[in-house]
């Protein structure tokens, strides 16, 4: 696990003075308070937020209401990048705010609070079983695993959530396996995402070809596929070609390679070659609506806004046309009708929709930047971006969400933009009326 040791812009004689002036409750101190004049952070992991159990709890999940800032992330935040995380996670400085993690972990965010100007903190010791009230957790938090739950079920063991009919363990990455054979998670297979997108706009590969390469990983539509990548993004654009073939169990493991380099847990070099060529058990594509074409979206377009969205996943500037985000996409611009959902500062980053330690978001920092743009779980919604993996990233994430009627536009701007015909703009624009829900 990443240590707690205060990195030198937080001077541990800082962290004591402050420390010693956090006041303590109870859970049972808290339930009598108003909500609304209240703030509550949750200062564990986002898996345990999410709706995983700790070691020895019977339930997982998050006090309703509670803010995720795991206290992990502090030893790697300057002052200004805290002070961006507080505001962006709306702390309001004003409102007695309540911390709960082990010891350790809520007396370190108490007082890089302080130092924000966040003075009324008390910590809450106890553990989260102590809790009377109900907990919320992602509607499929469990397919959002931790390294903690890939470690035990590479060793045999059943965590919650178990395999039921087996699994295969796959690294994946655009290229030749350069990294994965200096050191992987041990048992992983490599997927090279050359394998499953083809040219000249890097869509999915045909269907008999996505059949070829399953069989070959010794995939069933019943067997467990865990997911994960040095860049998260490759691994979620296979997981959705997974659910789009029809494998019932695709698992993306949060924060990717790195989340496991964080846990301090074993790796191993070279390559692993245990396939076994299984027939998978279904058709393919089962799911044939998690994946559109341009034909669907602009089906998606011809109908009220209040019903569709069709989501660009890209970055400012490349939404309003400054930029295509690619050297080899030449126009500039957004399909007309799309909605921002916002990305990252780059076309190669996602950091408005990961953590610090690039973990998911919580369900409610996103649901708030999708809110803006009417973007909303009741629609007929589907992600794009240039060529599909940013997209497939957001489409997962609403998948544990518990969003339903979702899919990719697979060709994205690349293809769309690629026939002068489809329309287009460019230049600045506000968001739709807001809504609630």
């Amino acid at each position: 696990m990443m240590s707690f040791i205060p990195k030198a812009v937080f001077p541990a004689i800082v962290f004591a003075s402050f420390s010693a002036q956090a006041t303590t409750i109870s859970f049972n101190d808290l339930l009598v308070k108003p909500t609304s004049d209240i703030q509550i952070i949750d200062c564990r992991s986002s898996n345990h937020y999410n709706g995983w159990a700790e070691d020895g709890a019977t339930q997982g999940g998050h006090i309703p209401g509670a803010i995720n800032i795991d206290a992990n992330w502090i030893n790697d935040l300057s002052p200004e990048s805290l002070q961006a995380l507080l505001t962006e996670k709306q702390i309001d400085a004003s409102k007695p705010t309540y911390l709960y993690c082990n010891e350790t972990g809520s007396q370190l965010l108490s007082s890089a609070l302080k130092t924000q100007g966040i003075k009324n903190v008390s910590i809450i010791k106890e553990s989260l079983q102590n809790y009377t009230g109900e907990l919320e957790a992602l509607p499929k938090f469990q397919y959002l695993v931790s390294p903690q739950w890939v470690k035990d079920v590479v060793e045999g063991k059943q965590p919650e959530f178990a395999p039921k009919k087996g699994y295969k363990l796959v690294e994946v990455a655009w290229g030749p396996p350069s990294k994965y054979l200096a050191s992987h998670i041990p048992t992983a297979l490599y997927l090279n995402t050359n394998r499953i997108e083809s040219e000249p706009w890097w869509n999915r590969v045909s269907d008999e070809k996505l059949t070829e390469i399953i069989r070959e990983f010794g995939i069933r539509y019943d067997t467990t596929v865990i997911l994960y990548g040095r860049d998260n993004t490759a691994a979620a654009r296979a997981a959705s070609m997974m659910m789009y073939a029809g494998v019932d169990d695709v698992r993306l493991l949060n924060g990717g390679w790195t989340s496991w380099v964080n846990a301090g847990f074993t790796t191993e070099p070279l390559l692993n070659t245990n396939k076994t060529n299984v027939d998978f058990g279904k058709a393919i594509p089962a799911n044939p609506e998690l994946i559109i074409d341009i034909p669907e979206a602009k089906a998606m377009l011809t109908k009220p806004e209040d019903e569709q969205s069709l989501v660009s996943i890209r970055t400012w500037d490349e939404y309003i046309g400054v930029t295509s985000g690619y050297r080899y996409i030449k126009p500039k611009g957004r399909i007309e009708g799309s909605k921002w959902g916002h990305a990252g500062s780059d076309a190669n980053h996602l950091e408005d929709f990961r953590n610090p330690d690039l973990t998911m978001k919580s369900a409610k920092d996103i649901t708030r930047i999708w809110q803006k743009w009417n973007i909303t779980p009741a629609q007929d919604v589907s992600f794009y971006c240039g060529t599909g993996w940013r997209a497939s990233s957001t489409f997962f994430y609403a998948y544990v969400m518990g969003w339903k009627n979702i899919s990719v536009f697979d060709g994205g701007w690349y293809e769309w933009s690629g026939d002068k015909s489809n329309p287009t703009n460019t230049g600045d624009i506000k968001p739709p009326h807001t809504v609630t829900f």
